[in-house]
């Protein structure tokens, strides 16, 4: 896969929804760490959209609700690394059935995902750097065209001018905070429990953060904790040892991130504060930056996990059940 090809794919993808006569609803469905990525897009969606209606749904929940809005008027994005997803597949092949546009993500061409899809387009996977043409980035390329083409959004140009960027912003960021990292790492390498808390654009990078690199390969306890919902409940368990790791937005959330951050670290003594506005993101184009954010914390996070993972003797390919047995 090269970028051009997934410039292909984007290109002929977006032929076919300038072709669609009516679209209404864009379903963005997937599982685990894919299903992250796809809250930032609904978040676009629902930031930008001024008819089109963006949901993002668990594979397995999407085909068990069978929403009814689902038909010709919809366009259903599935993403899968692999592409054997089974509840992505079928999600796939169920919303092709009821006559919607089918797009898939996958890094694999050729896939069970692939061929369940009318249009295909492919990403390149480095977890510790973020190009125009990773997972993140292509979906969001993906959206936001999608708006342009139906709605005459006009910020698909700020996108591709950030995400130009962002190469050499995280390789900085990341070699910059590298002794940061490392403290982290040997700070949490016993601990048992880590919630990550954020909102908006980037609670979807919190939510991959707690359960895939901690929960799934670290085998850590952890919660995505929303910043909005901090105060109802999850901030009971805040304590003087407890760590958090909070992501500090851009955009109109960030006022929740900020409350949740002050009395956070009034109680907690082990709190990692990634923010936005700190890391180089606001010199991106302002129109799209709160969006730009997640797909900066995103490696960033790969970088801090990479590094408890070592600090650990616990390698982020180790598995319990995964793979290993039917499930």
């Amino acid at each position: 896969m090269t970028t051009e090809q997934t410039n292909v794919q984007l290109a002929n993808a977006l032929g076919a929804v300038a072709a669609r006569e009516n679209i209404t609803d864009i379903f963005f469905v997937a599982c685990g760490g894919s299903y992250s990525l796809m809250l930032l897009s609904q978040y676009i969606v629902e930031r930008e959209a001024s008819g089109i209606i963006g949901s993002a749904l668990n594979a397995a929940e999407f085909k068990a609700r069978a929403p009814k809005r689902l038909g010709k008027n919809s366009i259903v994005i599935a993403c899968s690394h692999s592409g054997n997803t089974p509840e992505t597949v079928e999600a796939a092949k169920m919303a092709r059935d009821a006559g919607a546009l089918t797009i898939s993500l996958t890094h694999e061409l050729g896939s069970p995902l692939a061929r369940a899809s009318e249009f295909t387009v492919s990403y390149v996977h480095a977890p510790m750097t973020m190009s125009p043409a990773h997972s993140g980035a292509v979906l969001a390329r993906l959206t936001f065209g999608i708006l342009k083409t139906r709605e005459g959004n006009t910020k698909l140009g700020d996108l591709d001018e950030g995400l130009a960027a962002l190469p050499a912003l995280v390789d900085k960021l990341i070699s910059d905070h590298r002794g940061r990292i490392a403290d982290f790492a040997e700070a949490h390498k016993r601990e048992a429990v880590v919630y990550t808390m954020a909102s908006g654009a980037n609670y979807g990078v919190a939510y991959s953060f707690a359960i895939c690199l901690l929960q799934e390969m670290q085998w850590i306890h952890s919660a995505a904790i929303h910043a909005g919902e901090y105060f109802h409940g999850p901030f009971e368990v805040t304590d003087f040892d407890v760590p958090f790791i909070q992501l500090m937005g851009l955009g109109p959330s960030r006022p929740m991130d900020e409350r949740a951050l002050a009395f956070a670290a009034k109680y907690s003594q082990r709190m990692t504060v990634l923010d936005a506005a700190k890391l180089g993101v606001v010199s991106l184009p302002e129109s799209v930056s709160e969006y730009l954010a997640p797909l900066v914390f995103s490696p960033i996070l790969r970088a801090y996990a990479d590094k408890l993972a070592e600090a650990k003797g616990h390698p982020l390919t180790v598995r319990r059940y995964m793979w290993k047995m039917e499930y």
